[in-house]
């Protein structure tokens, strides 16, 4: 119950602290919906599931899961081709209100605490099955936080709030303390050759069991546990930085390389967006710069390398990463980018910076995939050869998602405003 409370205190200072009512009907990026979408698809998303699970009827207003049961992820070189989907309105006054949404989201929640009361009286009996939906439905609404803010980023200053309660960065002073963070003592580390174990055993033909404890649910793609051999290979031990990508984009790939959708140009002065606003380049040029795989594609090819594939970013994430615990950048512990600290004085353990990372692996089937059942489209509708696995979490990933180590996401490969980053690989 806790995490839920946690989950739900989280979409709520973001959908209602952040967005001004003037947004509601704004779409900040072209490739989603507007944003009051969203606040109707997570509670109509765990509506749908908790209902089937129960066999109960849907959440009232039951036309809501019609329009909110799914959003969109159109390819980005031609937003005509897109999975299925929910049909949404075409005119702001045919949605429904935000109240209206707001008190369907209440009865909804509440639907969830009633179960869990009701498996804490006996009344119903925990399974694995039940498990699965509350797991599959809480990390869904983690990943939708994740959306919603990075849509949202591309409106700060001209729409979307800061986050309030907090304490508005002191760009300076932070710049100034980064300046004097070490850098490592080697560009980079060599690994492999070594056999991986990738993955982990969660399969949903098991899910009458109740054997629940212990047990560790992912998502379709995570499933089953396989090997791998990762042959040796060098890999930097920091991503691309802000400003190293911004010398290459003025310089050697001015052609070559897109405007990342995580900088702004005004004034003549390039500006990296923040939620409090963009910050000029010589305080985030150590932050991890966020782009497209493609970008960072092009960067690592002409300075002579490569990006890493899925099992050597595991690889490398496996030995050196420090977690939550550690001091990683993820969970909202900032509301921004760090400069990273990999290959430092800890045997190298550090983090990222508060970035998720791009691999070379494009998203698709592997040995053993099963599609899930609860969610049949999660992954096969994504098997399209433009998506590509990103692995690891951002600043605003929950820890649950950003340390489990089987977890994969994806992204295609051209897509702009996720907030993810690239360290360069090297064949030895």
């Amino acid at each position: 119950m806790d995490e839920w409370h946690t989950m739900w205190a989280a979409w709520d200072f973001i959908t209602r602290q952040m967005i001004p009512p003037s947004m509601l009907f704004q779409k900040p990026i072209d490739l989603r919906h507007i944003c009051l979408f969203y606040c109707g698809h997570i509670p109509a998303f765990l509506s749908i599931h908790i209902s089937k699970l129960l066999g109960e009827p849907d959440t009232e207003p039951v036309e809501f899961k019609y329009i909110f049961e799914r959003g969109i992820d159109p390819i980005v070189d031609d937003p005509t081709k897109c999975h299925p989907h929910s049909e949404v309105p075409q005119h702001d006054e045919d949605w429904p209100s935000l109240g209206s949404i707001l008190e369907y989201q209440s009865r909804v929640r509440e639907r969830v605490m009633k179960l869990y009361r009701d498996i804490q009286s006996g009344k119903v009996t925990l399974t694995r099955k039940i498990a699965r939906v509350l797991f599959m439905t809480l990390e869904h609404e983690a990943f939708h936080a994740e959306t919603l803010l990075y849509m949202l980023l591309q409106r700060a200053g001209t729409g979307t709030l800061p986050p309030t309660g907090f304490s508005p960065p002191v760009w300076s002073v932070l710049a100034e303390s980064w300046e004097r963070l070490p850098a490592p003592d080697t560009l980079t580390v060599t690994l492999g050759p070594e056999t991986l174990t990738v993955g982990h055993d969660d399969s949903e033909a098991e899910d009458d069991t109740t054997d629940v404890a212990g047990h560790e649910f992912g998502w379709d793609n995570e499933h089953p546990k396989r090997t791998v051999h990762v042959p040796e290979f060098k890999i930097e031990w920091r991503p691309v930085t802000n400003g190293e990508f911004y010398e290459f984009f003025i310089g050697e790939g001015k052609e070559q390389v897109q405007l990342p959708a995580s900088w702004v140009e005004i004034d003549g002065e390039m500006l990296v967006r923040t939620f409090y606003g963009p910050v000029p380049m010589k305080v985030a040029k150590d932050w991890p710069v966020i782009t497209s795989y493609d970008n960072l594609s092009t960067y690592a090819s002409v300075k002579g390398g490569r990006i890493p594939t899925e099992p050597e970013l595991r690889l490398f994430l496996d030995k050196f990463e420090c977690g939550y615990e550690g001091g990683a950048n993820i969970g909202f512990r900032n509301w921004h980018p760090i400069p990273a600290t990999m290959g430092g004085v800890k045997d190298g353990r550090g983090h990222n910076g508060g970035v998720w990372e791009w691999t070379s692996t494009v998203f698709e089937k592997h040995d053993g995939f099963v599609p899930s059942k609860l969610y049949p489209g999660y992954s096969m509708d994504f098997f399209d050869t433009h998506h590509q696995i990103v692995i690891g979490g951002s600043y605003a990933t929950i820890p649950r998602l950003a340390e489990r180590r089987t977890l994969r996401n994806y992204y295609q490969h051209n897509y702009p405003y996720a907030w993810v980053g690239a360290r360069i690989a090297y064949d030895v």
